[in-house]
């Protein structure tokens, strides 16, 4: 499976952006999904994760509602809302697939990344 992220960009704090990651392959359904974020100098971080079937859905502590994790396995394409940004999610954001759902589980297959930058 090969993961491309994209969406990410500038944006003004308290605005939104979608990301996007599609994946090749015929198994998408059968991947729990999940993004993932890293800030300069700072330990990745887990952001939300989404079940096989989209009917089972976790976040981050740090993203308190704000954000939204989506599927469809049509367009094998997992997407994460993001709402209300702030300066401190500005980050590079990855998506990964893997067989379960969860901060530590161990993701078979990561995308490139796509960076968001969110100004005050």
């Amino acid at each position: 499976v090969q993961l491309q992220a994209s969406g990410g960009g500038l944006v003004q704090a308290g605005g939104s952006l979608r990301l996007s990651c599609k994946a090749s392959g015929r198994t998408f359904s059968s991947y729990a999904m999940a993004w993932f974020r890293q800030a300069p100098g700072k330990e990745r971080e887990y952001v939300a994760g989404i079940y096989r079937n989209g009917d089972f859905t976790n976040y981050g502590d740090s993203i308190q509602g704000r954000f939204t994790i989506s599927r469809d396995n049509a367009k094998n394409t997992v997407y994460l809302q993001m709402d209300s940004l702030k300066p401190e999610d500005t980050a590079v954001y990855y998506c990964a697939a893997g067989p379960l759902l969860g901060k530590n589980v161990d993701y078979d297959f990561w995308g490139q990344g796509t960076l968001v930058t969110v100004s005050s």
